[in-house]
């Protein structure tokens, strides 16, 4: 019985940490960013593949923007390949920006420049 009490504890414990990392607490969905610029570099890492993207600010001043994406698994699910976005690539990407930083958000939308979308957002983010 004792086990059992500590097994439980450990799944609401596990469960709650997952829960927070999407609970939204780090993005603001009402600050929506819409990003065109230049691709530096993807990174296909988990839990998180990460895009980085040159693009010039409201006053003309280059912003380096990092953007999350969803795991890798997922984005291969959605077609993505690792040749999908290369640095040079012209991007325009839309999402939520974070809470704390002015230059990172969670992706939403990916568009290349010919107009291929190569990823759209979980079925609750705003399009």
């Amino acid at each position: 019985m004792k086990h059992c009490a500590w097994l439980i504890f450990a799944f609401v414990l596990i469960g709650s940490t997952v829960e927070a990392h999407h609970s939204g607490a780090q993005y603001d969905q009402k600050i929506r960013v819409n990003i065109s610029g230049v691709v530096t570099k993807m990174e296909w890492t988990n839990p998180h593949a990460r895009l980085y993207v040159e693009a010039n600010d409201e006053h003309g001043t280059t912003a380096k923007w990092e953007f999350e994406l969803p795991s890798v698994n997922r984005l291969l699910r959605l077609g993505w390949t690792r040749h999908a976005l290369n640095p040079g690539d012209h991007v325009t990407v839309t999402g939520a920006r974070a809470r704390s930083f002015a230059y990172i958000a969670a992706a939403t939308n990916v568009i290349s420049a010919g107009g291929k979308k190569l990823f759209v957002g979980s079925p609750g983010d705003p399009r």
